[in-house]
């Protein structure tokens, strides 16, 4: 089974107010979505924010290792700065981005599965960044 995650974040201003919007499709079909206002936050925060409940909610709903034993969990965002300092190719100098990267390997390791991330276009992660503007 294929799991694929789309995120996003957003901030009306830099910082200001800010929400996110992750979209889960499971083999090819939506079948959750989330969107929720933040507070006042930068894009940068918003961007982490996603990534973090996207990873809290397959932790909470898929983390069944009967169930979901072959389960792939690909993520995407539109935002290049995260996803290579997610994937170790940028270097992390914010304490702050520090701080969600420690968040993240820690939901990775509670996952126990195999998670990839993915740096797509803006124009490929619409459905989440219309989920970002709704709220």
């Amino acid at each position: 089974m294929l799991l694929k995650i789309f995120t996003d974040g957003g901030s009306k201003g830099n910082p200001g107010p800010a929400s996110i919007g992750v979209v889960f499709y499971l083999d090819g079909k939506i079948i959750l979505q989330h969107k929720e206002k933040i507070g006042i936050a930068t894009n940068n925060d918003a961007e982490y924010r996603a990534l973090t409940k996207a990873l809290e909610t397959v932790k909470d709903r898929f983390n069944n290792k009967n169930e979901n034993s072959d389960l792939k969990i690909e993520i995407y965002s539109d935002s290049k700065l995260m996803v290579n300092q997610v994937n170790g190719l940028f270097k992390v100098k914010n304490n702050k981005i520090k701080e969600y990267i420690l968040k993240i390997r820690g939901l990775e390791q509670e996952v126990k599965k195999e998670i990839t991330y993915h740096y797509i276009p803006r124009e490929q992660n619409t459905y989440a960044d219309m989920l970002v503007n709704q709220v």
